[in-house]
């Protein structure tokens, strides 16, 4: 009977199998530092490409710095111009105002109405004067709210006077003076209001209304 020795045989086979998984592991090792050399590298050069981007937007922003500094001048300026004019136009209309306010009256007061006393304090207006009835009065309300130099115009009181043998109404107006244009001008130049006052009556056409039938009714005393 012939005996053969195997113990050489499967000794080699075991030396074989540790060789090849070495080189398994080697190549798995291998390939782990390429693959980590090259996420490094591309990292690297995605900072090293934001880095130059940062530096040429920072260098269009220095480009274009005496420009932006030129529009902020040159805001500056129009806004210091504008607000001159401004000054030079409402000079211009305190100068001439007056004159527009007389020229007004006399163009919207009908006639056989007569105004004794006409004040003017801060925009604010005080008439006083005289009527042959209360129609004429109520004419006059609506001729001076139809001129652009009077709004807010309001009776304060009404009352029946002898003069000269002559049954007459006296009458006492108020109302605020104002020009073409004020409104736009302040629309653009828009400034704190104060808190407004409680409105008396009704408004429009309703509270003219009121005011009229109360004049018609020819009673004296004040009519708010």
């Amino acid at each position: 009977m012939i005996r053969i020795n195997l113990l050489p045989v499967r000794e080699e086979r075991r030396k074989q199998g540790a060789r090849q998984l070495a080189l398994v592991l080697v190549a798995a090792l291998v390939g782990s530092v390429l693959l980590a050399a090259a996420l490094h590298w591309k990292v690297r050069h995605d900072i090293s490409s934001t880095r130059e981007k940062m530096v040429a937007t920072q260098k269009e922003i220095d480009q274009f710095a005496p420009q932006l500094k030129q529009v902020e001048e040159f805001k500056k300026t129009k806004a210091e111009i504008e607000q001159k004019l401004d000054v030079i136009q409402n000079l211009n209309e305190a100068r001439s105002g007056p004159v527009h306010m007389l020229d007004e009256l006399a163009v919207h007061t009908p006639d056989r109405i007569w105004v004794t006393k006409l004040e003017v304090h801060g925009g604010k207006m005080g008439m006083e004067g005289m009527s042959l009835d209360n129609e004429l009065v109520a004419l006059f309300l609506t001729s001076l709210e139809e001129s652009p130099y009077f709004k807010n115009v309001e009776l304060v009181e009404t009352q029946a006077k002898e003069k000269d043998g002559f049954r007459l109404n006296a009458f006492e107006i108020s109302g605020t003076l104002t020009s073409p244009g004020a409104e736009e001008r302040a629309a653009k130049n828009p400034q704190p209001e104060p808190d407004a006052a409680p409105a008396k009556g009704g408004k429009g056409g309703a509270h003219r209304a009121g005011k009229t039938a109360q004049l018609e009714s020819g009673v004296a005393g004040p009519a708010r």
